[in-house]
């Protein structure tokens, strides 16, 4: 992973300055809140429901050994033990105070972390792959481009008060395992029939109160032009994005206000006046930054473990672990694990203090001090031994970390909702916990199969339910939480959007609604079709009737479409 030179630490080290006297003042009334507010925003401080909520970026969700030990520690000192992962790779703390922000900021620089652009109208944190590297289907390893991007974005000024927020997201698989239609900026890294390097890119997409999924703008822009496409891109929505209404401030709103014939018009006039500019990048400088992705030092081993087979064969419970949280690798006699943030009575996406120093131990002893988070909220050991998966799997267990669903029903995405954010309409952990504990036998989940269910507690998305299988957003109706539903979303090549079935739910019925849609989809499905494929064959209507109407009503439905 990247390691920071004497010009990047002393950035880094003069911006923790900085905010610690920019504290100071407004501590001292010297600062208003209004004149506080930017300032602390792009910092990562949010004034939440209860405390102050602290946001810490992770460039492309990748972390050093020493850096969870780090985030430990603060959970420790400075909150109540544990912290939240998120589905943009940034770690979250809920509960410290205020005055504490600067030392906490102070402590992370000295493991090359920071909370820069976590929130403001900016260049949020670059998500990629968190297979990147390490995945069997990977066509061009990201993590370099994500990193040139991230030095690029960081402190730029002139990209420093955009209309809103702005997120880029980057892969270079077959496999979209970074929902690139849903960002800002997608680009998707590919080779040409010569073996050269370029990216495709997606504009305009993103969630919240408006869905709308990104669209082709280029098919192929080589990559010396990774940077002064983008900043074309920027130019034009810095130049006409809208700053008088804050819910149509986003790009999407201006790629489809200004049609994308239009709109990639307008870039690729930007576009001519820099993309042979300085910031076009020469081999040097990608290889400079490249240099730090290099693959660890692999082993010699045999594909195939005797020992590992055996202990598949002879204990079932880490068969089922394997299947679920073990992906193959590029490089044989290795495997890249899923370690599940998922444990039922847990709050999808939390880990403690405890846990942070065990993955810290683990990635050390196993895969090369390195850990990875996902957007699933999620933990990735990327390079693991087959001959060390079973030892791995009995110390996960012990930990609470190995529960064998990723990818099933209980594997949910979920913003931390009305429990912290001041934005919420609506609680979303208790809903998760109700779903989980209902669902709460992998035989039966394993028979569900795969599915996605995704939870936000407000417009904003951040538990991405727009993309669910199964969707649940709260609402605000009188004062009290509502729950509306979606089905049929998806991530990956296919995204799409889903569609809502009907009037809001409330709390106490969730976990029942869930259930009847399970059913449906079970008494409906063809052999080895997974839950969302049943709704894009059957469409809504047989769930819908299966949830509003009655189970007799909906047989009679299905039989008669």
């Amino acid at each position: 992973m990247y390691q920071y030179d004497e010009y990047d630490q002393q950035l880094l080290d003069e911006r923790v300055a900085q905010f610690r006297d920019q504290m100071r003042r407004h501590l001292a009334g010297e600062l208003t809140d209004d004149e506080f507010r930017p300032v602390r925003l792009q910092n990562g401080l949010y004034i939440q429901r209860h405390a102050p909520m602290f946001r810490i970026s992770v460039p492309y969700g990748h972390l050093a050994s020493r850096q969870l030990r780090k985030l430990a520690h603060l959970a420790r000192t400075y909150d109540r033990g544990y912290a939240h992962f998120t589905t943009r790779t940034n770690v979250q703390f809920n509960w410290s105070p205020l005055e504490v922000i600067p030392d906490m900021l102070a402590e992370l620089a000295t493991v090359q972390m920071h909370a820069n652009q976590t929130s403001g109208n900016d260049i949020r944190n670059i998500t990629a792959d968190p297979f990147a590297g390490v995945a069997a289907d990977e066509i061009v390893d990201p993590r370099p481009w994500a990193e040139l991007l991230r030095q690029w974005a960081t402190y730029n000024p002139e990209f420093a008060y955009l209309p809103r927020k702005f997120k880029i997201a980057v892969n270079g698989a077959i496999e979209d395992r970074v929902v690139l239609r849903v960002y800002d900026i997608g680009l998707d890294f590919k080779r040409d029939a010569a073996g050269n390097i370029g990216f495709r890119v997606l504009v305009g997409g993103g969630l919240g109160r408006t869905p709308i999924l990104g669209e082709e703008i280029e098919s192929f822009v080589p990559w010396q032009h990774l940077i002064t496409y983008c900043e074309a891109i920027l130019r034009v929505y810095n130049r006409y994005g809208r700053r008088d209404n804050i819910w149509k401030a986003r790009i999407k709103i201006l790629v489809k206000a200004l049609g994308v014939e239009e709109f990639r018009w307008q870039v690729r006039e930007e576009w001519a006046h820099a993309k042979d500019g300085p910031n076009t990048l020469t081999e040097a400088e990608v290889a400079r930054v490249a240099a730090h992705f290099v693959d660890p030092q692999y082993e010699d081993l045999p594909a195939d473990d005797k020992p590992h087979h055996h202990h598949i064969v002879e204990n079932l419970a880490f068969a089922a672990w394997v299947k679920r949280n073990v992906r193959a690798h590029k490089k044989p006699g290795y495997a890249s694990v899923t370690l599940s943030l998922k444990k039922t009575g847990i709050a999808p996406g939390d880990i403690s203090a405890d846990q942070m120093d065990l993955v810290a131990d683990w990635a050390d002893r196993f895969s090369f001090g390195e850990a990875r988070m996902t957007h699933e909220q999620n933990v990735v050991l990327a390079d693991v031994k087959l001959s060390d998966l079973y030892t791995l799997w009995q110390l996960a267990s012990k930990a609470g970390l190995a529960t064998p669903n990723i990818g099933l029903l209980t594997d949910i995405i979920c913003c931390p909702g009305g429990d912290f954010c001041s934005l919420a309409n609506a609680k979303s952990i208790p809903i998760a916990q109700a779903i989980q504990e209902r669902f709460d036998d992998l035989d039966y989940l394993y028979d569900i199969g795969d599915i996605d269910i995704n939870i936000s507690g407000c417009m904003n998305s951040c538990g991405h339910h727009h993309v669910g299988h199964i969707g649940i957003l709260g609402v605000d109706k009188n004062g009290e939480e509502w729950y509306q539903v979606t089905i049929g979303g998806t991530q990956g090549n296919d995204t799409a959007l889903g569609k809502v079935i009907g009037p809001s739910f409330a709390r106490a019925q969730m976990a029942d609604v869930v259930e009847k849609l399970i059913e449906t989809y079970i008494e409906h499905r063809h052999p080895d079709e997974r839950f969302v494929d049943t709704v894009h064959r059957l469409g809504i209507e047989p769930f819908k009737q299966r949830v509003y109407g009655g189970e007799q009503h909906t047989q009679r439905k299905v039989a008669n479409a």
